[in-house]
């Protein structure tokens, strides 16, 4: 018992230490501010000793440090109805705020700041006093577990027994290819995927495994197959539905939400992480009681909605937290522009427009959704749930403007791989082991834009088939990468993407839709599916003219005489049952192109006809029907290679020799490593360090 009293004493020394070592920094901070900033002041007009001067500096650093710990944490939580982005900014005027107050209630009544200067220097001290506390807790497990719990704001009210088996925390590098992150690893750029795989040298923790997605190779498909276990009826990004007379769009809150309620009735069970799980910046809940950041309940005006965007509020409770994510963003803004600018400059091809909000979309995904759900995983770790599942869209967002293996996307694998070292340490800070799972969604295929290359769009050219008039010039398709939705519900934007966009304006006109390099077209009238049969009568010219155009690789109709067929150039028709032994214009797209093409054939809200873009397996090029150089949601190329990184602890995913092809086995696999961890001893796992008593 005496030990245990010592050692609490200790730690009440060591962090009454740390407090007055960071006040003291503050102080010393404000005493430079002061003698830089000709409109903050820490003396009377009539002068006054250096005593008193630093006597000022002592008070207010403290007023400022006690109304940041006491007042701040109220502050945000009063400001739930404010859109998370522009609670980011409202930070830096209620810091300053808080400054003001503290120079106020300074009982030597000599601080003065005019407004502005006081939301600087309030700025400059949080961030220093971030600094001091993070250096000084460095080696303190006690201290630094205590840090990273206030950072995510995921303390518990009770303090409950945590279960000594493992839990389960699964990372989604969205959009990073199997041979993007092997790529990376051989380059140096990700350091810590490099470790776990024994690519350092070192003994390998964790096992690679490429897996297939389905046709449609995009997130809404894949990540409603991993977490809820169910892709049925999922045909692409966005697609026409007849019966509602509706463009579905996976990242709309609306569509989001009625797809998940479909895939749980489909599959039977509520999701991945039903069981004391965390979902952390998805589009979907995956069934877990904690969400933050999920789209699927972003629709919500109230309950669940306060729930998901309280990942924002619990990070940017912190002031420190909003000052150092303020800066990195106003950064990544600046880099952005300057390698936009560099790339016109030297003339590189292709090249999409990445002006207008695109500059401010990227830093989103690559710094606020990074920093916000990284600390939201952190602090689920600290909170010993069972099961985590976090989305990272920084890579996709980047690669659809800049190529997936350009420069700007290595910048941006290193910031990623950061991110994951980081939840490795907190890992081992944890009340119970933890296996890291990192995985993907999907790839991303390179290749100019179809309209680029053909001075027309897919939906120029549909009419062009029908006998429709069609535009002289060429308009922009509207490209749906997942980071513009988290930047429409950050901001609670009540108008969602495509609602007006692809409503259309004639009962007879086609509804044509670009999903990546996978298109869409739907015919409003007819109720049913058309088959092959009834668009020959109808337009005559329209599937020639698609099948024969050297962008497009493949079509898919439904057909009276064979159920289902694949049209190809030169009158190349297959029935959907023989392209096993004639894949006709399917061959240039690899094994598993038949399964997944017969599958989608099944659903009921396939398109009238689907259209698969050219596809070069030489190089791995696609021809995006959107404004994309690096693209998916089709079949070609990288994007329907994505990975799955599994500690070596963890059963194989498949047997040697078998894939793993679609996301609904993806979902089967990771369920039963859940299963396996529920039944798995409590000794430490090899792949973590001893922890501390």
């Amino acid at each position: 018992m005496c030990g245990v009293g010592g050692g609490r004493w200790r730690r009440v020394a060591s962090q009454i230490g740390r407090s007055v070592t960071v006040w003291a920094v503050s102080t010393l901070t404000m005493l430079a501010l002061a003698g830089i900033l000709p409109d903050f002041r820490l003396r009377s007009a009539d002068g006054d000793s250096a005593t008193d001067i630093a006597v000022t500096a002592a008070l207010g650093a403290g007023a400022f440090g006690l109304l940041s710990a006491l007042v701040w944490p109220l502050l945000v939580r009063l400001l739930l109805l404010v859109p998370a982005l522009v609670l980011g900014l409202l930070v830096f005027f209620l810091n300053g705020a808080l400054l003001w107050l503290a120079l106020r209630v300074n009982p030597v009544e000599r601080g003065a700041a005019a407004p502005e200067t006081a939301v600087v220097v309030a700025a400059v001290m949080s961030a220093v006093a971030s600094a001091t506390g993070g250096a000084l807790a460095v080696r303190d497990d006690d201290a630094y577990r205590r840090r990273l719990y206030r950072l995510a704001d995921r303390r518990r009210r009770s303090d409950p027994p945590c279960p000594a088996t493992p839990g389960t925390v699964f990372v989604q590098l969205d959009g990073v290819g199997h041979d993007v992150l092997l790529s990376a690893v051989g380059k140096g750029l990700m350091p810590t995927v490099a470790r776990w795989l024994g690519a350092d040298g070192g003994r390998p923790t964790h096992r690679l495994t490429p897996w297939r997605t389905d046709w449609s190779s995009q997130t809404g498909a894949s990540q409603l197959g991993i977490l809820h276990g169910s892709t049925f009826d999922v045909p692409a990004f966005r697609w026409y539905e007849k019966a509602r007379r509706e463009v579905m769009v996976c990242n709309r809150p609306t569509s989001a939400a009625e797809l998940q309620a479909r895939a749980i009735e489909h599959s039977g069970h509520a999701g991945l992480l039903a069981r004391d799980g965390a979902s952390r910046g998805n589009l979907f809940s995956g069934g877990a009681d904690e969400q933050a950041l999920v789209l699927s309940i972003a629709a919500r005006r109230r309950g669940p909605a306060a729930r998901s965007r309280a990942g924002y509020f619990a990070y940017f409770s912190d002031p420190a937290n909003a000052v150092r994510t303020a800066l990195s963003f106003v950064a990544e803004v600046g880099r952005e522009i300057g390698q936009s600018v560099r790339a016109r400059m030297r003339g590189r091809r292709p090249r999409v427009s990445r002006g207008g909000l695109y500059p401010l979309v990227r830093a989103f995904a690559t710094v606020v959704e990074r920093d916000v759900v990284t600390a939201a995983v952190m602090g689920d770790l600290l909170a010993g749930r069972s099961a985590v599942y976090a989305d990272l869209v920084a890579y996709d967002e980047v690669a659809h403007h800049s190529g997936p293996a350009s420069r700007d996307t290595e910048q941006v694998l290193r910031r990623l791989d950061r991110a994951l070292a980081l939840i490795e340490n907190v890992a081992e800070h944890a009340p119970r082991p933890y296996r890291i799972v990192v995985l993907s969604d999907h790839g991303q295929s390179p290749g100019e834009t179809f309209r680029a290359r053909y001075g027309l769009t897919l939906a120029d050219l549909v009419r062009a088939g029908c006998g429709l008039p069609v535009p002289r010039r060429a308009r922009r398709t509207h490209s749906g990468a997942e980071a513009r939705a988290a930047v429409r519900a950050a901001l609670r934007r009540p108008v969602e993407e495509g609602a007006e966009q692809y409503r259309p304006s004639r009962g007879s006109e086609p509804v044509v839709l670009a999903s990546g390099n996978l298109g869409l077209v739907s015919f409003p009238d007819v109720p049913h599916r058309m088959t092959k049969e009834e668009i020959d009568a109808r337009h005559p010219a329209l599937l020639p003219t698609l099948a024969n155009h050297p962008g497009i690789g493949f079509l898919l109709v439904r057909s009276e005489r064979h159920g289902g067929v694949v049209l190809g150039a030169y009158g190349a028709e297959i029935p959907l049952d023989e392209l096993d032994d004639n894949p006709g214009p399917l061959a240039p797209f690899g094994p598993g192109a038949a399964d997944v093409v017969r599958r989608t054939h099944t659903f009921p809200h396939t398109a009238d006809i689907m259209v698969n873009s050219f596809h070069d397996p030489a190089d791995g090029e696609v021809l995006a029907f959107e404004e994309q150089i690096g693209s998916h949601g089709g079949l070609g190329g990288a994007q329907s290679r994505p990975f799955l990184l599994s500690p070596l602890v963890l059963s194989v995913p498949v047997p040697e020799g078998a894939e793993l092809a679609g996301a609904e086995q993806v979902h089967h696999v990771l369920r039963r490593w859940l299963t396996e961890a529920d039944q798995a001893d409590t000794r430490p796992l090899p792949d973590h360090r001893e922890r501390a008593a």
